[in-house]
């Protein structure tokens, strides 16, 4: 692996600050390729691939763009919530390149409460630069293991009642949140 001086196999060493923004920039598309997920928003996902990028979701193998269209009706057909949760993130910076591996822990809430499948696995991105700004060209996901199990739902329950719902919709509370400053 390199960190894009080609020094080969110095884990842990020191980068310069160019280098820890281009880290930086990987890390925030592959975190709103998540919340593309979550919120089932396919322009937010379309906005994380270059036009040409593939992926491998297992049943779905192919072009990046129409998946993103596909993917927000698919889950919402079987899931009231889902939440992405990113791990640590190996980055393999080779100039305008760059090779990650991504741990996740996907939750999806099926519809109707009853019950919940947990996924754990690994996101393997291929990253490309084009002007200052960095996009998945390939991805594949592997799965390490997943689970289901029964769900008591809390929601609105006495203690969590008068909290605010997620959604997997723009009713969701970030997107107004974020709009409160432009």
């Amino acid at each position: 692996m390199t960190d894009g001086n080609d020094r080969e196999g110095n884990v842990g060493s020191l980068t310069s600050a160019e280098q820890i923004a281009h880290r930086q920039a990987i890390l925030d598309t592959l975190y709103t390729h998540s919340r593309g997920l979550d919120r089932v928003d396919a322009e937010l996902i379309k906005s994380t691939y270059w036009p040409e990028a593939v992926v491998d979701y297992g049943a779905y193998k192919g072009a990046a763009y129409p998946f993103a269209e596909l993917i927000g009706p698919a889950l919402s057909s079987q899931y009231e919530l889902t939440q992405h949760v990113l791990g640590q993130t190996l980055i393999d910076l080779q100039g305008s390149m760059a090779r990650t591996e991504t741990y996740v822990q996907a939750r999806h809430l099926l519809i109707a409460a009853q019950e919940e499948l947990s996924f754990s696995g690994r996101y393997l991105d291929t990253l490309e630069l084009r002007g200052d700004e960095w996009r998945i060209i390939q991805r594949q996901v592997v799965m390490d293991w997943s689970r289901c199990h029964a769900v008591t739902d809390q929601r609105d329950s006495e203690a969590f009642g008068q909290l605010s719902k997620g959604h997997n919709t723009a009713d969701d509370p970030s997107y107004p949140f974020f709009k409160e400053n432009q």
